[in-house]
């Protein structure tokens, strides 16, 4: 009798020890989409992300790793416009996932509910690596995040409605506490506004319509071709005649060209993490806004 209890028992406790529901997996694309989908899914959602802070996210291989998260996938979380055009169709293709294919409930694109800057008139290669969409590098805008936010809460209440009410309400919450965060970093923020910056690549379109950053040069001739001497040189001649405070990286560019105008202008090299992860400071959402807004007025200075 007693060991028949006791196999209850442990039957008891094996069963309590099984999770009351199934973590709905979720693949990331880029990183502020999986820190944004922790926040608003908590231990219901499992998520992964396929690229790191330090990546160029254009030029990303399908590696096996990332096709086996593909195929398990619930839920796929990337920005769209384009920007993972050179490895996205092949992951879909090869992954075999029927629910995170375009137009099904599984597949999610951020940069469908923001408003989108930098529209090309015209669709030309030439012109470099351009987006027919717009410019897709909407996360250094936390107002788009919060637009993202709100329809990415509704699609995880979609695709799981067992726990839509749980979603809401960690959307709400987290609503509040990024309104709060905006209001003060906007404050924080006032001595940007009107600063002169040159870019190393054209991925701060919407941090610098949200600051008031003016930027008068971009050290790439065309978005995602390498700087010449040349063009460097015309630069370093442009900024003789209009002077900029900084020189803006996101952390995954490689430094020499912004490096090598430093030395010749003495104008500080500010090396954003532009996602989470990018650096020490910047380990969810919150924190990369904070080292942003922080690196950015140190440079001011």
């Amino acid at each position: 009798m007693c060991k028949h209890l006791f196999r209850l028992m442990l039957a008891v406790a094996a069963l309590a020890a099984i999770p009351a529901h199934a973590a709905l997996n979720l693949l990331a694309c880029e990183p502020e989409w999986g820190a944004l989908a922790r926040e608003l899914g908590g231990d219901r959602v499992s998520v992964y992300d396929a690229t790191t802070a330090f990546q160029d996210v254009h030029h990303i291989q399908a590696k096996p790793s990332l096709l086996a998260r593909a195929r398990n996938a619930d839920l796929l979380v990337c920005t769209g416009a384009q920007l993972e055009i050179g490895w996205l169709p092949i992951l879909l293709q090869q992954s075999g996932n029927p629910k995170i294919r375009p137009g099904q409930p599984g597949w999610f694109e951020a940069s469908a509910y923001v408003p989108m800057l930098e529209v090309p008139a015209r669709l030309d290669r030439a012109e470099g690596d351009v987006h027919p969409g717009g410019n897709p590098h909407i996360q250094t805008d936390p107002r788009n995040i919060a637009r993202v936010a709100g329809a990415l809460a509704k699609r995880l209440a979609q695709v799981d409605p067992a726990n839509a009410d749980f979603y809401q309400a960690r959307h709400q919450d987290f609503s509040a506490r990024w309104q709060g965060a905006i209001v003060r970093w906007e404050k924080e923020a006032a001595p940007l506004t009107g600063t002169p910056v040159v870019v190393q690549h054209k991925g701060f379109p919407y941090l610098e319509a949200w600051l008031g950053l003016k930027q008068v040069a971009a050290l790439e001739p065309k978005p995602g071709m390498e700087p010449t001497a040349a063009h460097l040189e015309s630069v370093l001649a442009q900024l003789q005649r209009q002077p900029a405070k900084m020189v803006l990286r996101a952390a995954y560019n490689d430094g020499r060209a912004s490096d090598w105008l430093a030395q010749r202008t003495r104008i500080a090299v500010v090396v954003l993490p532009y996602t989470v992860g990018g650096s020490d400071k910047a380990r969810d959402l919150f924190g990369l806004f904070d080292d942003t807004l922080q690196k950015l007025l140190q440079a001011a200075k």
